[in-house]
């Protein structure tokens, strides 16, 4: 399945219209194509492109938090309780070891970096993006969580039910409301908010693949809370 992350970027004055693909491969290992498509949206503000708002409230400790360390620092995300499917799947992978090794294949300054992908830690970059751990997750998307700088959401196929790659992720760089509604939104960085803007400024080339590899070197399950909903 090819996955499709639409979206507006912006360049000097002008609005840039690119798209960030993912894939997934199926159990019967069959590919499906979807069309790529944009999505018509206004021009973001200044102000919503660098506030660096926040949805929920991190200072609590109810809430699973996952350490991504790379190869240029550290980022501690939170992830929500309201999207339970794609906080358990995401936990599942990051206590299998599943993103370790994974590259940054796509980084956009002033809208997103992305990860995920493990066919990244090969030395192909054509297949950037179109690999997962084989399954789709159904999508969580709630109006209660919205494309804030350092949010963390799914990258997706341009499907109807806006069901969400197995693995791969993004964390804006800006604020990017056109996306709201589109995408599931499962979770915050509350720590490295810098990192994510030194990702974002690295020098890319060919889709928007960092000339130097960017790196997930582990990731870490660091808070697990007790929650009578997680069985716990």
């Amino acid at each position: 399945m090819k996955y499709l992350l639409n979206h507006i970027g912006i360049t000097a004055l002008s609005v840039l219209l690119a798209t960030a693909t993912c894939n997934n491969s199926s159990d019967a290992a069959k590919e499906e194509t979807y069309t790529e498509s944009s999505i018509s949206a206004p021009e973001p503000s200044a102000a919503e492109q660098s506030a660096p708002q926040t949805a929920a409230d991190t200072t609590k400790k109810d809430r699973d938090s996952v350490l991504i360390k790379t190869n240029m620092g550290d980022m501690v995300v939170v992830l929500y309780n309201e999207t339970p499917l794609h906080r358990d799947n995401f936990l599942k992978l990051v206590n299998s070891n599943f993103y370790n090794g994974i590259l940054f294949h796509r980084v956009i300054k002033n809208f997103m970096i992305q990860t995920g992908d493990p066919l990244s830690k090969d030395t192909d970059p054509n297949n950037d993006g179109m690999g997962g751990p084989g399954y789709l997750i159904p999508a969580e998307i709630s109006p209660l969580y919205r494309h804030n700088k350092g949010s963390l959401a799914a990258a997706r196929t341009e499907n109807p039910e806006r069901a969400s790659s197995g693995s791969q992720f993004y964390i804006c760089h800006v604020a990017t409301p056109f996306l709201d509604g589109q995408y599931t939104v499962f979770g915050e960085t509350v720590k490295g908010l810098d990192i994510v803007d030194k990702i974002a400024a690295v020098p890319t080339g060919m889709n928007d693949r960092p000339n130097a590899p960017v790196k997930i070197i582990s990731m870490k399950h660091i808070n697990a809370p007790k929650s009578a909903s997680k069985g716990k």
